[in-house]
């Protein structure tokens, strides 16, 4: 059988029980999705909207070496030997080399897509890209450090207190890159190659865009991944906030003196630790008497609330039994069940099941925004 096929928009690589599929995603882009022994599931588009374009693809097969151009990017498999394997470039619309998956390296026969069998089905998955000299990049979400440019950088690709992972980065040479994975993993952009790293996933995917300026490949990918709404007003205004207001009268004097000093404010944040016990989604009545009082005064003075919400249910809270009998908490693999003490003994709610999501809010609804 031959190793390139095409099949519907897509291209289709089979090569040493690797499935490979490059498929046009928006104007100026493309999607590589594999898997090792199955056909990619291909079913998850976590980050991404379904794909509109202008035209259909550019696809060739020649032999050994096949291509698929979107726009303004042409992304191209080649058969290769010693070892026998399949490498994967992009070039941008001049036919300018933009990166390039890395060489098997003679005889350490090493893999650009590395998978690592997981128990469940699942892979551990690495992959490499050789590292341009010179090149700049940018983006990833928000990470506690100096670096604006990450080049030579290795970051977590996790969310944290503090901690944004947003796996998008964008390079002087004309690309951008989305390691389109939800795992926690890292990527680490060094001197001698760049690796991404998922701890656990069904396959591999990224998705590549190619533009002439960095608006348009920043445009590109939110054509792709969704546009940000517009903030509304006082939401580019000052916040304040403080670790923390205990109760519902220091919040309001602190609102109060901003107005009596006339200085400019829009929003003002009612952090943690306004609730009896963590998961129980509204204020303490001991501390907070009339919230409803309080918002009004805050709507006087012109000035938004906005309210703290943790993840943590305490295994005191009022909610915990309710959404323990309901499936709704996250489990640890053994012994005590207890991911978190501060404040108390408390676990996570399950924020990837969607009736958890639907109870959270009702709760946060009804004892918060009414």
């Amino acid at each position: 059988m031959a190793i390139f096929e095409i099949k519907e928009s897509a291209l289709v690589c089979r090569l040493n029980g690797e499935t490979l599929l490059i498929v046009p995603w928006g104007k100026n882009g493309v999607r590589v999705v594999s898997s090792l022994m199955v056909f990619p599931p291909n079913k998850y588009e976590w980050a991404l909207l379904e794909p509109a374009h202008d035209s259909a693809p550019i696809i060739t097969i020649n032999g050994n070496c096949a291509s698929l151009t979107a726009g303004k990017i042409k992304a191209v498999a080649e058969r290769k030997n010693w070892p026998d394997r399949l490498e994967l470039s992009f070039y941008n619309q001049k036919g300018k080399l933009l990166f390039k998956e890395y060489e098997a390296g003679g005889a350490l026969k090493l893999k650009a897509r590395k998978y690592t069998p997981l128990s469940g089905g699942s892979f551990k998955i690495n992959a490499f890209f050789e590292s341009e000299t010179g090149e700049h990049l940018y983006g990833m979400g928000q990470y506690q450090q100096e670096y604006f440019d990450l080049k030579h950088c290795s970051l977590e690709l996790a969310h944290r207190n503090s901690q944004s992972s947003v796996p998008f980065v964008l390079s002087s040479l004309g690309y951008g890159f989305l390691w389109h994975n939800p795992s926690i993993g890292k990527v680490s952009f060094g001197e001698n190659y760049t690796e991404w790293v998922s701890e656990s996933s069904e396959q591999l995917d990224y998705w590549v865009t190619a533009g002439d300026t960095p608006g348009e490949i920043t445009s590109a990918y939110a054509d792709v991944s969704g546009h940000v709404p517009m903030m509304p007003e006082y939401g580019l205004g000052f916040w304040q906030c403080k670790l923390r207001y205990w109760n519902q009268e220091q919040l309001l004097e602190v609102a109060r003196e901003y107005r009596k000093r006339n200085i400019p404010i829009d929003v003002i944040v009612c952090d943690f630790f306004h609730w009896p016990h963590m998961g129980d989604f509204r204020f303490e009545e001991e501390f907070f008497p009339d919230p409803k009082a309080m918002v009004e005064e805050l709507d006087k003075l012109n000035i938004k609330l906005m309210v703290s919400v943790w993840p943590q249910i305490d295994l005191k809270s009022e909610n915990y039994t309710e959404m323990l009998e309901k499936g709704f908490l996250v489990h640890t693999e053994r012994g005590v069940n207890v991911q978190m003490r501060f404040g108390g003994e408390s676990v996570f709610f399950d924020a990837t099941n969607p009736e958890a999501r639907d109870y959270v809010w009702q709760k946060c609804k009804k004892k918060l925004l009414r």
